[in-house]
């Protein structure tokens, strides 16, 4: 199986595991005042890409195409967050402190600040 399929057909489970999630948890949660889902889909998928990526690098190996599956299909359609903290993990893992507070900064400030300006141009066309 080609890495694209594998990231194809992993990204429609994320995508599903997190809609069912969050409309378990919005049933739940009647009128929320929150992000409850979204607080709880990034962080189980931190958990899980956390989980994984120490057991692939340790103690059991996968192929390429299984771990882009799995990494960038599956957790990638569930959470990007998941990603993001593992890899700021890594940066500061190796020691890279600039680089992984770099890399949380800029992606919480310009993903705040990409949202403002795209609400602005979309508000502007109206």
């Amino acid at each position: 199986m080609s890495k694209t399929i594998a990231v194809l057909l992993g990204g429609a489970l994320g995508t599903c595991c997190r809609y069912w999630l969050s409309t378990f948890v919005y049933w739940i949660v009647v009128a929320p005042t929150f992000p409850y889902a979204n607080l709880i889909v990034n962080v189980s998928g931190s958990l899980v890409i956390g989980f994984l990526g120490g057991l692939f690098e340790r103690r059991v190996l996968v192929s390429p195409v299984l771990r882009v599956g799995l990494f960038t299909g599956v957790l990638g359609g569930y959470t990007t967050f998941s990603s993001f903290a593992y890899e700021t993990y890594n940066l500061l893992r190796d020691g890279e402190l600039a680089l992984a507070l770099l890399n949380a900064a800029g992606s919480v400030v310009l993903g705040l600040a990409a949202v403002w300006v795209g609400l602005r141009v979309a508000q502007s066309l109206w």
